[in-house]
């Protein structure tokens, strides 16, 4: 099968730090190759790495360019794909909605995963616009916010790593909690230093401030990095995550919005690190309550959790994200997915270019 893969444009692919979905694009490419049946064609930021061709849009990522106006990227990326667009058997879309607007003019089916929050009321509208659109979200429960509007949905595949290769376990040993993550107010971090403050446990945070949210992090979360107890370590790549993680008591995720998936759970939980967090959106299908770390609503219950993370068997945390989110059973899923759109039909391809009756 010769499939386009379309890449956001921000960060290269893989990252060398922050970029989940750059991550799964990344990993779900290097699999397909190996399977050795597929050609796979990249439509993404120049200096990607990628295990075929890649069609570099922009130079470098959008985010190292520091361009005044991104979207004439993106709506080129989108052009590019409709002229090649006869030369795939499928293409596969990671940048959400944007394609929509050209798939009358495409010469092959198109299927799209969402990655984002689906929970923003300026969504619904256009997802009710275009219902016939083939979806794949990430998780079931990231479907929720627009499951009344009959999408087209032709599965849910849970991103996948090597994460063995990756990750290696962790023996917890090095006294302190982590927070991981995007410096958001839905993300938590605050929350994560207060409650770390009140268990009297020391805390790591290694972040990424985005320009968005830098008036959060001044007025929430600086003023609570000058506790002694808390410790800035900024952003991490693999190895520094590794690291980080595995040496933790446990991952504290107080997580404040229905999380669509969350990639930093199942990295913990690969260090055999337990998560606390909330049982908001995807986090019941990533991890067990009780069997690898604690879902709880109040921080006083996080604070009472903390406390309690000795009770997780850390190697049953390895085992579960090691079985469960292999890139092997991702890339199945896909495989799946792009026969289904295949075979159901060609609504995504212009009429004129349907086969005959």
């Amino acid at each position: 099968m010769r499939i386009a893969q379309v890449a956001p444009l921000f960060v290269r692919i893989p990252p060398h730090e922050y970029g989940g979905t750059e991550r799964v694009v990344h990993a779900l490419g290097e699999e397909l190759s190996r399977r050795g049946r597929h050609e796979l064609v990249l439509f993404g930021p120049g200096t990607s790495e990628w295990p075929g061709e890649l069609v570099a849009i922009c130079p470098q990522p959008l985010w190292e360019m520091h361009t005044t106006d991104p979207l004439a990227y993106r709506v080129l990326q989108v052009e590019e794909v409709v002229r090649r667009s006869g030369e795939f058997d499928v293409i596969h879309s990671h940048v959400d909605y944007l394609p929509w607007l050209a798939v009358h003019r495409l010469r092959a089916p198109l299927v799209t995963t969402l990655h984002g929050r689906l929970d923003l009321p300026e969504l619904r509208p256009l997802f009710a616009m275009h219902p016939e659109q083939p979806l794949v979200s990430i998780t079931d429960a990231q479907r929720a916010p627009v499951a009344d509007l009959g999408l087209n949905w032709v599965a849910t595949v849970h991103h996948g790593f090597r994460l063995g290769e990756i990750y290696h376990m962790g023996r917890g040993d090095g006294g302190y909690l982590v927070f991981l993550g995007r410096i958001a107010p839905e993300k938590g971090p605050a929350t994560a230093i207060r409650v770390a403050i009140q268990a009297g446990i020391p805390i790591k945070i290694a972040a990424r401030v985005d320009p968005i949210n830098f008036d959060y992090y001044q007025q929430e979360v600086e003023p609570l990095l000058r506790h002694p107890g808390v410790e800035w370590v900024g952003e991490q790549g693999d190895r520094g995550k590794d690291e980080l993680l595995g040496g933790a008591i446990a991952l504290l995720a107080p997580i404040d919005w229905d999380e669509p998936f969350g990639l930093v759970i199942i990295e913990a939980l690969a260090t055999g690190t337990p998560v606390i967090s909330r049982p908001r959106g995807s986090l019941p299908e990533l991890m067990r309550h009780g069997e690898h770390g604690f879902l709880v609503w109040t921080e006083e219950e996080m604070v009472a959790a903390c406390r309690r993370v000795g009770e997780i068997d850390r190697a049953r945390c390895r085992q579960w994200v090691l079985e469960r989110f292999t890139v092997e059973r991702m890339a199945d899923g896909y495989e799946r997915a792009y026969s289904l759109v295949q075979k159901r039909s060609f609504r995504s391809v212009a009429p004129e270019l349907e086969p005959a009756e």
